[in-house]
């Protein structure tokens, strides 16, 4: 695939049987629609679906229905946008979101933990490369990027670990087809000298940035960054919970637009 360059996040609400849901599924399929729509007509490259209401999240795998539910809302999107789709299942269930990825036909999955071994505030969370790489194998499935976060937010490494030789990890011995680089939390932008350092050890594989971008901060971030992967800043009133913006969308892909084709994997 050629990998897309903005990745705009379909957060989608509390689903049926998580502990806030107060939705039904067909108004959560609505939403869902709407911010995927929403983002195709500000001019994303791609998405990801994202069950960012199922708070608190699992260290492990999550529940069968939810699992159903992501696969038919995505199913939902793809028949109302032509946007390349990613799969993120929180907290850390890649083959979760390969498999739904392998049903909607989708381009990429996101894990947050592909390498090592994390403290979260789920625990501790192993990551899952070996597994997930051979499922990805065995399927037939290699089309199916996956882009690995690396020292990703909200968690910590257990022992003292660079940027650089995390990329490494990821990559090298995870075999991610792209990193992705994000602040401390949601929202919170990146260590610039953190994104250098990861290009600088990609081997060529693309790099996102993964939180905190806006229109006034992206120039500092790509390049040399390849992409961004951005959620708060294109809802309305940069509100997370609110609803995707057009308008936010288009500033940034108007953005992208204007930048050199060189910059890539």
């Amino acid at each position: 695939m050629d990998f897309p360059r903005l990745i705009g996040m379909v957060h989608l609400p509390a689903l049926p049987g998580s502990p806030l849901s107060s939705l039904a599924l067909d108004e959560c399929e609505r939403c869902a629609v709407a911010d995927a729509v929403a983002l195709a007509e500000g001019g994303a490259d791609a998405l990801i679906i994202e069950n960012f209401g199922d708070v608190p999240f699992r260290a492990g795998s999550v529940d069968p229905h939810t699992i159903a539910t992501m696969t038919r809302i995505g199913l939902a999107i793809r028949s109302e946008v032509d946007l390349q789709i990613g799969v993120n299942v929180l907290r850390n269930d890649g083959l979760a979101a390969l498999g739904i990825a392998h049903a909607l036909d989708a381009s990429f999955i996101r894990v947050n933990i592909l390498s090592g071994t994390m403290a979260t505030d789920q625990g501790l969370i192993t990551g899952q490369a070996d597994s997930l790489m051979r499922t990805r194998q065995s399927l037939g499935a290699s089309r199916i990027k996956v882009l690995a976060d690396v020292l990703v937010k909200h968690a910590s490494p257990l022992a003292s670990l660079s940027i650089a030789d995390a990329v490494e990890d990821a990559t090298l011995r995870g075999l991610a087809d792209g990193v992705i680089v994000s602040g401390s939390a949601t929202g919170k932008p990146a260590d610039p000298s953190d994104v250098r350092q990861a290009v600088q050890s990609s081997g060529n594989r693309p790099v996102y940035i993964g939180s905190g971008i806006t229109t006034e901060s992206i120039a500092r971030f790509v390049p040399p960054a390849y992409g961004a992967i951005v959620g708060t800043s294109i809802k309305r009133d940069g509100r997370i919970n609110a609803p995707v913006d057009v308008e936010r969308v288009r500033r940034l892909a108007d953005w992208f637009r204007t930048m050199p084709e060189e910059n890539g994997p």
